[in-house]
Formats: structure tokens, sequence, C-alpha cells
């Protein structure tokens, strides 16, 4: 985490106190429902607000704390924002994401919350050199130097349903009058995201090579569900720059591997992915670590970004 968020942190937890302060004075009873009764649920960013809104479908009303093409790491919260999440029905987040989430849903009081995080297994991805980035405990990468776990768990087919799961029980808390309802959803959801997570074993079964270079390491956990490497330019943070020392080892790897394709993303700053394919003479494509959609996203809603996805590494993997 730089310095600039470590402030900016800090300087939320004041207004963030007194932002709950004032709208809890000022907002209206039964703040937790709209007027024709639906739950009113906030969510984080783009993978909570969608698995909100495919889990409490007609019962919900969902907000979204990050606005689409905002970088999620960096959100600032407003007073507004704040107050909303101790007026909240629900709240969706996954802690260790967005500094100024943990810090208002901290002190929201707000009794209906689901950790994304707290949902399923959490493990450390950063910068590796040549794929040590399992459970081996030999990965000493740039997100331990950090003492952080990666959050990215949501492009993880099967871990995102364990966390669907999770957010189903407390949507069912916070309105039990729809649990039957919000069950049958969340049942369908996981169906969908097991097919998907055999979209990709099938997808990737066949390939020249199990090596990836991304622009940072959003990408951990879906490497490892499905036995690819993922060697990412920067760590878990999209804006840190990376070393000489780790330049070089890119050069290296990418020989040694066959890595075809340097990929970036859509919301972050692609110069450092280009200016590395033009030096190794690779090409470049589009990974989305799926943080929000926007106009630029290759589909519509997480399904469809992700099957797109799956094409991009395919082409780059060289899968038959």
């Amino acid at each position: 985490m730089n310095i600039r968020r470590r402030i900016s942190t800090a300087a939320l937890a004041g207004v963030s106190a007194l932002g709950l302060l004032a709208l809890s004075a000022c907002s209206p009873a039964g703040g937790a429902r709209t007027e024709d009764g639906r739950l009113r649920v906030t969510a984080s960013f783009y993978p909570m607000e969608f698995l909100a809104r495919q889990i409490g479908g007609k019962h919900v009303e969902v907000t979204d704390l990050t606005k689409p093409g905002v970088e999620p790491h960096d959100l600032e919260l407003t007073p507004k924002q704040t107050g909303q999440l101790g007026e909240s029905g629900a709240i969706v987040y996954l802690k260790g994401l967005q500094p100024a989430v943990d810090a208002a849903v901290a002190q929201s009081g707000n009794k209906h919350v689901a950790d994304a995080a707290a949902l399923t297994s959490l493990e450390k991805h950063g910068t590796e050199v040549d794929g040590h980035h399992h459970t081996t405990g030999d990965n000493h990468s740039h997100s331990e130097a950090e003492g952080g776990d990666d959050p990215h768990i949501w492009l993880d087919p099967v871990k995102y349903a364990e966390v669907a799961r999770g957010v189903n029980k407390t949507l069912a808390k916070a309105d039990p009058h729809h649990r039957a309802d919000f069950q049958k959803n969340t049942d369908a959801l996981v169906k969908r995201l097991d097919g998907l997570d055999k979209e990709f074993r099938d997808g990737l079964k066949k390939r020249s090579s199990d090596t990836f270079l991304t622009t940072h390491a959003a990408f951990g956990y879906l490497a490892e569900r499905y036995g690819l490497t993922e060697e990412a330019i920067s760590g878990l943070d999209p804006e840190s720059e990376p070393s000489a020392h780790r330049i070089r080892d890119l050069h290296t790897l990418a020989a040694r591997h066959h890595v075809s394709t340097v990929f970036f993303e859509t919301i972050a700053n692609p110069a450092t992915a280009k200016t590395l394919a033009g030096d190794l003479h690779l090409k470049t494509d589009v990974l989305d670590p799926l943080e929000g959609i926007n106009g630029k996203s290759r589909g519509t809603d997480y399904f469809g970004v992700q099957r797109a996805n799956l094409a991009a590494l395919q082409k780059a993997l060289g899968s038959k």
C-alpha cells in the first residue's frame, strides 16, 4: 500500500465518523428498505454487486460504492456513502481490497455484513519468479513483503461460488421472509459458476505453454485452479512500478517459457505492459481482472468477461 493510500485512509476515518453521525441523525426510519419493501444492499465494488443482484433478485435494491471506470483499490468515500453503509439492510464487501471501505464498514455498526474474504480461504500471491506462487511455502513475493493476502478470489469460479453461498446466508438473515428465493437464486448461480469452471478446465486442458504475463498479480487464484503460472510485472498493487531486477527476470522467463503475450487490463494504465511487450517483441492483449464493468469491457457481466478471459488465455497459451 503506498503512502498516499495510508494518508487518505487515515483522513477517511475522521470524515467517516462525522458522516455517520450526521446522516444517522437525518435518515428516515426504515432506511434499510425501499418504499416498495425491497432490502437495500450496499456492495463495495462490481464482483460484490453482481453477487448481491444475482442472489437478491427482485427483493433487493443494490448500490455499488465503486462507479464504473474507477480503480477500486483507490476508492475514497463521501460522507453520504459512509452513512449509507450504516443505513443499509445488508453490506457485501471484500475486506483487504479497499482500505476506505474497510474503515467505513467497521464504523457502520451494521449487523448484516458479508465479508467475502471470510467466506473462502485466501493465499499470498505477488511477483513470483518462475511460478513459485503455489502453496508450498516457497513464495517470497512482493505481497508477502507487504504482509497481505491476495484478495482477487472472484476470478476463480470455485472460490466465487463459495462466496456466493455466504452472501446468501447474510441476505437470508437480513430478510428471512425471502430466504427460499435467495436460496433458489444462489443454487442457480452456483450451477452457472460450476459450468464456467468446467469451461476453463476443458478449454485450457491442451496447451503449449503454462505461463502468462500480466500487469499486476490479479490472477493467482485462477492460475492455481487451472495449473497455470502467472507472472506479474508488478505485485498486487496495480500502481506499483516494477524494479529493474524484475524486468530482467521477465525477459529471461519470457524466452524460457515461450511466452507470446503480455496482458494488460481495461482500467489500469497499459504503458508498462506495452513497453515490455515491445522490448520482447511480444503481442499484447486484455486479461480483465473484473474489478468493474465499463464501455471497454469485453462482456456485459461477470460471465461474459470471464469467457473473454478464457478465450484470451487459450490464444496466448496455444490451446488446441
